[in-house]
Parts: structure tokens; C-alpha cells; sequence
């Protein structure tokens, strides 16, 4: 869609009237996009309501992702070393506040296992027993990068583990994937009490390797920073200021425009304001 022309794509607009004639002949919808417009049209209708939507939506958008699309990158692993005693790995734990740690011995392509944080209570309040991470870590789950999201989310459910070990073509380690990764790309974000107050750039979120969910609200140079592009300050003081102009008019739900290189999907508004952005980066490759 160039910017010259930023047609709206919202509910049953942009379907011709031979495709309704068929949609109400059949009684249902015969693609992915037929099911997206009807559930946008029963939003409209306040059948449902906007986050029902969107996470209506999530479900629908993970049936298409890969493992490696959402996973937490090798880098940003939280490991703790297997010939660590209680005292040496504890501040990671406490620091990071998280409930798995992948237990490695050389380096992060050799994972022996999965420690969970409660299953050092028991040792907590026991002194007199000798500790050691080999006796009490579980085995981890290995998944390979290509593995789709929603199967890997019913084995999760099946089998009752929350972590998976990603390992690439060749064995290594490249990252690894928790069930609330998942969820969260069908719910949203999933904060705990530790979780920090947002700053500028929590207001953008990943939901695959090139598309990001963008709160409307986004400063311009936080978005800016955040994907290297150069919209201008002056234009507006919110990313949602930038797409506003370029539609020249208040845009509805699921309405879609490009300006230079970056797709924008307007995921969430009301009448007055652009509230929830999907934001689509082109490929390097």
C-alpha cells in the first residue's frame, strides 16, 4: 500500500460484492483473512470487544510463526554454571527474578539441565544437607528453531514444562522459549510485581522477527532509536502523530498504510485517537 493512497482494509469494506455474495452462501469464512474481517465486523457490532479481538487475532497470527521468531536470543540467556555452590549463583537468581535457570557446564552449547528457583527451598532451611545443582536440575526440553509455535504450546500444555532449550541446524544452542512467550503474544504482555515500570522503549514489543506491536504513544525519537529510521520531530511528538498525518484522516481499526520502508496496521483506536500500532519492518534478507 503506498502512501498516496492509504485505503482502509477495515471489516467488510475492502471485500467486492461477488466475495460477499460467496461468504453468505457458504456461511463461512474460506480464508484467513475472510475470519479476520468477520471477527473485526463483530467487534464493530460490540459483539466482542477489542481485546477479545486482538487476542482472537494472537491465536490466529501464532498458527504462523516459527519457534525462532520469538525466541529469546542466546545472548540474553540467564545460565548458571553447573560447578557453581548456592552462594556464587543465588544473587543471579534473586537478581533476575525468574523461576527457570538452563544449567551449563563449558559454555551455553552445553546445557546439562534446568534448575528451578523452588526447588531450592528445600535446601534453604536445611543446612546439614550437602547441596549440589547436578542432583536436583531437570532434564531440559530441546527444540529446534523451525519448530511452529502452536505445536510446541500444545506440548508445553501436554507434558507440563514452561521451558524449551532452542538449538539451530547444526546442534548449537541459539536461544531458548518459555510458555509465557508464547502467551503473551496472544494476550499481551504478562507483567509480575517485578516486572519494572515501562520506559520509552517497552512500548515496543516483538512479536516475530519483523513485526512489533507499538503503542501509539510512542515518542518519536524512542521509535526512531528503536528501529533506525529518521521521522520527523517536528511532524508530531508520537510515532501515533506520524501515522496520523499520513492518513490525513482519523484511521479505523485494521486500517493499514506504509510510509517509506515500515508497514503500520492500526491494531487498536476509538474516535478520537490511534491507541495500538502493528509495526512491520522489511527483511534484510
Amino acid at each position: 500500500m503506498s502512501d498516496d493512497n492509504p485505503h482502509s482494509t477495515n471489516g467488510s469494506s475492502s471485500r467486492n460484492w461477488l466475495d460477499k455474495l460467496k461468504l453468505t452462501f457458504t456461511g463461512e469464512p474460506q480464508s484467513k483473512q475472510d475470519l479476520v474481517e468477520v471477527i473485526t465486523e463483530a467487534e464493530q457490532r460490540e459483539l466482542i470487544d477489542p481485546q477479545t479481538r486482538e487476542m482472537i487475532e494472537g491465536v490466529i497470527g501464532v498458527n504462523d510463526m516459527r519457534v525462532r521468531d520469538i525466541m529469546i536470543p542466546r545472548t540474553q540467556m540467564t545460565t548458571i554454571d553447573i560447578n557453581q555452590c548456592v552462594e556464587e549463583f543465588l544473587p543471579t537468581v534473586l537478581e533476575s527474578a525468574h523461576s527457570r535457570f538452563p544449567v551449563i557446564s563449558e559454555d551455553k552449547d552445553h546445557i546439562e539441565g534446568i534448575l528451578l528457583a523452588k526447588d531450592l527451598l528445600s535446601y534453604a532451611f536445611n543446612s546439614e544437607t550437602e547441596f549440589r545443582l547436578k542432583d536436583v536440575i531437570r532434564p531440559a526440553v530441546i527444540v529446534p528453531e523451525s519448530k511452529r509455535v502452536d505445536v510446541l504450546l500444545k506440548e508445553f500444555r501436554q507434558q507440563r514444562y514452561h521451558m524449551a532449550i532452542v538449538v539451530d541446524e547444526y546442534g548449537g544452542v541459539s536461544g531458548l522459549v518459555t510458555i509465557e512467550d508464547i502467551l503473551e503474544l496472544i494476550v499481551g504482555e504478562i507483567e509480575d510485581e517485578y516486572d519494572t515500570e515501562a520506559d520509552g522503549t517497552d512500548d515496543i514489543r516483538p512479536l516475530n522477527k519483523y513485526t512489533y506491536s507499538v503503542k501509539a504513544l510512542t515518542a518519536v525519537d524512542d521509535f526512531n532509536e528503536f528501529f533506525e529510521t529518521n521521522f520527523s520531530e517536528e511532524e508530531a511528538d508520537t510515532i501515533g502523530g506520524i501515522v496520523l498525518k499520513a492518513f490525513g484522516h482519523m484511521p479505523a481499526t485494521n486500517d493499514e498504510i506504509t510510509i517509506g520502508d515500515i508497514h503500520f496496521k492500526v491494531t487498536n483506536c476509538d474516535k478520537r485517537r490511534l491507541v495500538q500500532l502493528k509495526v512491520v519492518i522489511p527483511s534484510l534478507e
